[in-house]
């Protein structure tokens, strides 16, 4: 490659590999990445801004390649000189650059750095090459130069000279010495390995104490720049008497080697120099001919012994090998120089650096494996097995690296991810060293995984049973659902909704209602245990994700009964026209069972347990009521002075809170025959308060009783004829019937029922309108007995009533023959 004149840029592509195009085809065909290399050469100290290079051009790149993929450089430096417009293209200065404080005396100088490029990956190096200007002068480190000479120095004798600095290279360092015009010295320049320069005073022509005892001589060194500079030092000679022999080191190159980091005072190696004089003249001391180069503040010699010792730190990585320029002079100043190269042994003291060119986060967790989600650059500044790192991940995550380019690793996932199971991840990268001991540099990248709509929302039941008493009001909460959803953000936002189903032909949202958000069910109306005791619904918990996800589960509501039902009387019926009449024999026992007072209660449980009490009686010393079914009994024996009509209010209650009652009239008759009973009742209506509507109420209680008389004559004309051999002993009844019907009702605890039956025994005779009635006890069979031994025709019926369990089981009536 050519390269004309500074401000040229000069564009080379090559392979990071070499010539070899087969290993670069196979390379990039393993790596599936995009390599490319360019190199610019620029003048130092350009101002901000100025351009270096078109990288698209020079590259191939489209200006929408470089924003689509986000081109940036990466330098892995404290201090970015160049920046990147990808609006253009271009790479321009961005900081003043100064080649003597970036490289110093190296050259050529250079700093390289990377651009990259995602979507697919690209990774190209570019190369900035800074070329010298003259900028500036030689300079010595001393303002003179001091000599102390014996007049009796041989000729060709040599003085070493203090060298000149100068930053710039190439033509614009340090070209050349000069030394002022004089009879004695001449002017020797040498070079180091490294290609610096320095210079010797050599001995021409004997010093003459006695003519010219003192010397001032100036030395200029000048550079190969455009305007030249240079610099001057004064040299001052003092001419001693005679000495006639000068030191002399027994090597004129010494070698020795140093571990770096060595310790303060650690030992590298001893010059000697000796010399053939006697006495002060013999004595030899030992220092640094060369003190420019910095040297001194790493090394040390002791003057009288030449022992070197570390005094500085020494760094493989700055300097890996000194050359020291070392005097020996006598007392009569004279001297002799040498050179010791010392090598620096590299050590393992610099711990691998991860820089970070990419890195994503948040990572979805529907990834697939092999998802990349970051680049780094692992550099070590150490050598040899010291700089070899490998990089690997801490601990057990799904994750890997792989390296793909030099010092550049890929870091992907290695499974599926779950952020149900792991939300985030604290990934360690450990970049480790084959050195001994080996050195590691951790750095730890928290990635975040995002939520994807993988998971429906789950009841923590399949079914919800819940309780409300009836009555309740509309609009009452019910029950609170909750539904857990292991999904985030969105994805987690549960709704509920009522299943659309019909209860008894209505709309469940009829019923109740679900608020969308909290999951509460409301009651939108009133219930009714009477009415419906229990009632199934389904709710459906619907996630907010895309697309959604959902799960059901089923309500049971049960409805409680509440004590708003009062009991209803069911035996004896309370009519408003009609009176009924229980008869109750004047030779009735203690116990005798008058009636008995069935009532129900539609509410359930306790609040339906009934209970009897008497609550008015026109004497309440003749009867009681059974507690729990209602039983009317004589609880002593009747007698003649106790009234015909008996007037009895028997209060039914619940067992409720607060409890509910009723009350029934239950009117006796305590009489042994028919018409007395006739008589005694037939005022029973002028208790009944007049109204308005008095004729149409005898009107429909003279109808009634006709229908009641004209059924009875019905039925004992067919008793008649069926029992045709007792038809002359009923034929003449004209009395009118009142209907007795003992029910055999089962109350709410089962207990109070009549589970016996009982005879009736009506005994009259044939012409007599007032006829004896004989209640008896409980029997087993129906029989009808014909006395013909009486003086009239008399007969006996016993007559069984079967109490069953519905209020209004017929009475039946059969005829038995003797």
């Amino acid at each position: 490659m050519a390269c004309g004149l500074p401000y040229t840029r000069c564009v080379k592509w090559r392979s990071c590999f070499g010539q070899n195009w087969m290993v670069l085809f196979f390379l990039f065909y393993l790596n599936h990445v995009i390599s490319g290399h360019i190199r610019y050469s620029i003048p130092e100290e350009m101002k901000k801004g100025s351009l270096i290079g078109n990288v698209a051009q020079d590259l191939g790149l489209d200006l929408k390649r470089l924003r689509s993929g986000r081109a940036r450089i990466v330098t892995g430096e404290n201090i970015q000189y160049t920046e990147l417009k990808t609006d253009k293209g271009t790479l321009v200065v961005k900081e003043r650059i100064d080649r003597e404080q970036l490289c110093g005396d190296v050259t050529p100088c250079s700093f390289s750095f990377e651009m990259i490029l995602e979507n697919p990956m690209e990774l190209h190096q570019i190369t900035v090459e800074i070329t010298d200007i003259n900028d500036h002068s030689p300079t010595f480190k001393r303002d003179k130069i001091t000599f102390e000479i014996s007049e009796s120095a041989n000729t060709g004798a040599r003085f070493s000279l203090t060298s000149a600095e100068d930053p710039d290279v190439g033509v614009n360092g340090l070209r050349e010495y000069f030394l002022t015009e004089n009879e004695n010295f001449v002017l020797k320049q040498n070079s180091n390995a490294d290609g610096k320069k320095y210079a010797e005073m050599v001995l021409q022509k004997p010093l003459d104490r006695e003519t010219n005892p003192y010397l001032s001589l100036k030395l200029i060194a000048v550079d190969g720049g455009s305007p030249q500079r240079s610099g001057t030092v004064n040299i001052d000679i003092t001419v001693l008497d005679a000495n006639d022999n000068a030191p002399a080191f027994n090597q004129s190159i010494y070698k020795a080697t140093v571990m770096e980091n060595a310790p303060k005072d650690s030992y590298v190696t001893t010059v000697n120099a000796s010399d053939a004089d006697f006495g002060s003249n013999s004595m030899v001391t030992y220092y640094f001919s060369d003190l420019n180069s910095g040297l001194g503040d790493l090394f040390t010699i002791d003057e009288k012994t030449g022992v070197i010792l570390v005094k500085g730190s020494v760094d493989y990585e700055k300097d890996r090998k000194f050359e020291l320029r070392l005097d020996a002079k006598d007392q009569g100043g004279l001297t002799d120089s040498c050179k010791v190269i010392i090598e620096v042994i590299d050590a393992n003291d610099n711990m691998p650096t991860v820089s970070v060119m990419s890195f994503t986060s948040p990572v979805s967790e529907d990834s697939p494996p092999g998802t990349t989600i970051g680049i780094i650059n692992v550099k070590d500044l150490d050598s040899g097995e010291n700089g070899q790192v490998n990089c690997i991940i801490e601990q057990n995550a799904p994750f890997k690296i792989k390296s793909n380019l030099r010092n550049y690793y890929t870091l992907v996932t290695d499974t599926v991810l779950d952020r149900e199971g792991v939300a985030e991840y604290n990934i360690t990268v450990v970049a480790t060293d084959a050195g001994t001991p080996p050195l590691s540099t951790k750095r730890t990248f928290h990635l975040k995984i995002s939520d994807v709509n993988d998971n429906a929302p789950v009841f923590p039941q399949s079914v919800y049973s819940a309780f409300i008493t009836e009555n309740n009001s509309p609009g009452v909460s019910v029950l609170t659902l909750r539904a857990n959803d292991p999904d985030e953000n969105q994805n987690a936002r549960i709704s509920y909704i009522l299943e659309d189903t019909n209860i008894g032909g209505s709309p469940v949202s009829a019923f109740v209602s679900v608020n969308a958000e909290s999951g509460v069910v409301h009651a939108v109306r009133s219930f009714d245990y009477e009415q419906i005791k229990q009632l199934f619904f389904v709710v459906k918990a619907q996630d907010g994700g895309s697309p959604p996800l959902s799960s059901n589960v089923t309500v049971k509501l049960i409805i409680q009964d509440q004590n708003d039902n009062p009991p209803q009387v069911l035996y004896p019926v309370q009519t408003g026209g009609s009176v009924v009449a229980e008869m109750v024999p004047r030779a009735a026992d203690v116990g005798y069972l008058v009636t008995k007072v069935v009532a129900v209660d539609v509410d359930s449980g306790q609040n339906a347990w009934l209970s009897y009490k008497l609550q008015k009686a026109t004497d309440r010393a003749l009867f009681e009521v059974g507690l729990q079914n209602g039983e009317i009994r004589t609880i002593r024996q009747v007698s003649d002075k106790d009234a015909v009509k008996q007037r009895l209010t028997v209060l039914v209650e619940d067992n409720g809170q607060p409890s509910r009652s009723a009350t029934v009239i239950v009117n006796v008759a305590v009489a042994d025959s028919f018409p007395e009973v006739l008589s005694e009742f037939t005022d029973f209506t002028l208790e009944k308060e007049y109204n308005d509507n008095l004729t149409f109420y005898l009107v429909l209680a003279l109808a009634v009783v006709s229908f009641l008389f004209i059924t009875c004559v019905v039925v004992i004309i067919s008793v008649k004829i069926y029992r045709w051999r007792q038809s002359r002993v009923m034929y003449h009844s004209n009395l009118p019937v009142i209907p007795y019907y003992p029910p055999r009702y089962s109350d709410t605890l089962g207990t109070g029922t009549l589970p016996h039956v009982y005879n009736y025994e009506v005994c009259r005779t044939t012409d007599s309108r007032r006829s004896d009635c004989k209640f008896g006890i409980a029997g087993s069979q129906n029989v009808l007995i014909m006395d013909p031994s009486s003086t009239g025709t008399m007969q006996r019926i016993q007559s069984e009533k079967n109490i069953l369990d519905e209020p209004d089981s017929p009475l039946e009536v059969r005829p038995v023959t003797n």
